[in-house]
């Protein structure tokens, strides 16, 4: 008699092939999942392994549409970077993809899910926290040298910066309420205006030059350290660009604001609380923030690096005439005068405390 049925996050790999026999062993019924959400990936090799290993049926979910709108962009708008410098690629993918793992399992009466992620990383931590968030009666399965540089063929979307084509891409990317809708490439004139072409297009131009690729050490939610190498072109061609635009179009103090909620951001993602409440909270201030960030900038891409060339926007706050040596314009520079005594009161307070302190030392 089955044990009951479990939904597995299936990849085709040694792991998770190796749960799947496991499972079946253990007097399991085993339903697989695959998720395409953009990654090369022989899917009909992969569902065909699964059969022969005894799945009992095989899902697979083309995700990449939903997950460039409903995880992507909302990335894009917070500017979110864990750690001054990990984009979040893998950590935005995981609650996309455990949300259809957990449809499956409801729609098929499957009591268990199960996961390749290993117990000292994050994957498991975000994978079992949508999971509970989401069916909260589910049961989880899963599966119970840092001086090397990487190696060249670690890296499978991006080229080698070093033996990238010798001119450069210039693109022009339109954003309306802080998402992208349109990129132009200048030199040939090709356009992109979906959501999934965008995001395509960004990670081929990003690819075939170099961009997004970084090796890094990282602080794990479950309290230690390890390495990550990560590409990510197209997801750094749009924090360039966004980044740009945005402060193009924001007010000083809200931009102040947003970028803390930018990081709070971050670190939920990067911990697995997407389906969260502070994280809903959050993702609704940063959305309301984006309102007025619209226009364009071009950037070129170039060598494995990204460079903003302009902008434009009918709601920019830039006033050349405000900010002009030649033009007094309504701003009238007497007026730094008291601005600059009184922010000097806290200085010299400071100082006058200080040097009394020295001397009666």
């Amino acid at each position: 008699m089955s044990k009951g049925t479990v939904v597995l996050a299936y990849s085709g790999g040694l792991d998770t092939s190796c749960i799947l026999v496991w499972l079946k062993e253990e007097g399991y019924d085993v339903i697989t999942y695959l998720a395409n959400i953009g990654q090369e990936e022989d899917f009909d090799a992969a569902k065909k392994k699964a059969e022969s290993l005894g799945a009992k049926k095989v899902f697979i979910e083309d995700l990449r549409a939903e997950f460039v709108e409903e995880f992507i962009w909302p990335s894009v708008q917070a500017n979110a970077i864990y750690e001054d410098r990990y984009l979040l690629g893998t950590s935005v993918a995981r609650p996309c993809i455990a949300r259809r793992q957990v449809q499956i399992a409801r729609q098929q009466g499957a009591q268990f899910v199960s996961h390749g992620a290993t117990g000292k990383g994050n994957d498991q931590v975000r994978f079992e926290l949508t999971c509970y968030a989401m069916y909260p009666e589910v049961k989880v399965s899963c599966e119970g040298t840092e001086k090397n540089h990487a190696p060249v063929n670690l890296y499978l979307m991006t080229k080698n910066p070093e033996d990238t084509c010798e001119s450069p891409d210039v693109l022009e990317i339109h954003f309306t309420k802080g998402v992208p809708v349109k990129v132009i490439n200048v030199k040939d004139g090709q356009s992109k205006d979906t959501p999934l072409g965008i995001f395509s297009y960004l990670n081929e131009i990003g690819g075939r030059h170099g961009v997004g690729r970084i090796d890094i050490v990282e602080n794990r939610f479950i309290g230690m350290k390890s390495r990550g190498i990560y590409e990510t072109p197209g997801g750094t061609i749009l924090y360039h660009a966004h980044l740009d635009i945005e402060t193009f179009t924001m007010d000083r103090e809200v931009r102040r604001i947003k970028q803390g909620l930018g990081i709070k951001f971050s670190e939920m993602v990067y911990n697995g609380f997407w389906y969260s409440p502070e994280c809903d909270f959050v993702r609704h201030c940063i959305d309301k923030s984006q309102e007025n960030v619209e226009g364009k900038v071009q950037l070129s891409v170039f060598k494995g690096q990204v460079y903003i060339l302009g902008r434009e926007s009918p709601r920019s706050l830039y006033n050349e005439e405000l900010v002009s040596m030649d033009v007094q314009g309504d701003y009238d520079p007497c007026d730094a005068s008291g601005f600059i005594k009184i922010n000097a009161v806290r200085l010299r307070e400071h100082h006058r405390l200080q040097g009394e302190a020295s001397s009666n030392r």
